[in-house]
């Protein structure tokens, strides 16, 4: 009955100039690994997509990209050969995809006059996410296993109920 009464709710519409347009595509899958590094006059963050790496370099006090830098980085105590790609913008492709743990990367950059050298590390868990992705998964699927046994059992409570009570006043008819 429950249930029943739940389907014949109808679903609220906005009426015309009142919805909002539509809503931004969510992101969808794992965040991609990544690594920062940051010094008195440098923040540099790198994205990892496969053997793909992606740096940004910013000036620490006003965040806005270094122009005509250079950078040099080492990633696990081998060099990786950078390009830049745009205003604060580097590309790097690496041999080899990287290994799960803790990896140390260190980067030297210089920019006009100022030379600095920045020290992070990338730490890559790949395994850990794939069992939280699995966990939830279940979680999720058990809840609205225990929705559905919960629902079935308050229309078979309120069936039984019923038969019960047609039993009774037909009984005290007789």
């Amino acid at each position: 009955m429950a249930a029943l009464a739940l389907l014949a709710v109808p679903a609220a519409q906005a009426g015309d100039g009142h919805d909002h347009g539509d809503a931004p595509p969510a992101a969808t899958g794992p965040a991609l690994p990544r690594f920062a590094a940051v010094s008195e006059d440098f923040e540099l963050v790198a994205v990892v997509n496969g053997t793909h790496l992606t740096l940004y370099l910013d000036h620490a006090d006003s965040n806005s990209p270094v122009k005509d830098a250079q950078l040099e980085v080492e990633i696990g105590g081998q060099k990786i050969k950078v390009q830049p790609h745009a205003e604060g913008e580097f590309e790097a492709t690496l041999a080899q995809p990287l290994q799960p743990g803790a990896t140390p990367v260190t980067a030297t950059v210089t920019a006009g006059a100022v030379t600095d050298l920045l020290a992070g590390e990338l730490d890559l868990h790949a395994d850990e996410h794939a069992e939280q992705g699995n966990a939830s998964h279940w979680q999720s699927a058990s809840g609205w296993v225990a929705g559905v046994l919960g629902a079935l059992g308050a229309m078979a409570w309120g069936w039984r109920r019923y038969a019960t009570g047609r039993r009774s006043r037909t009984g005290a008819a007789a």
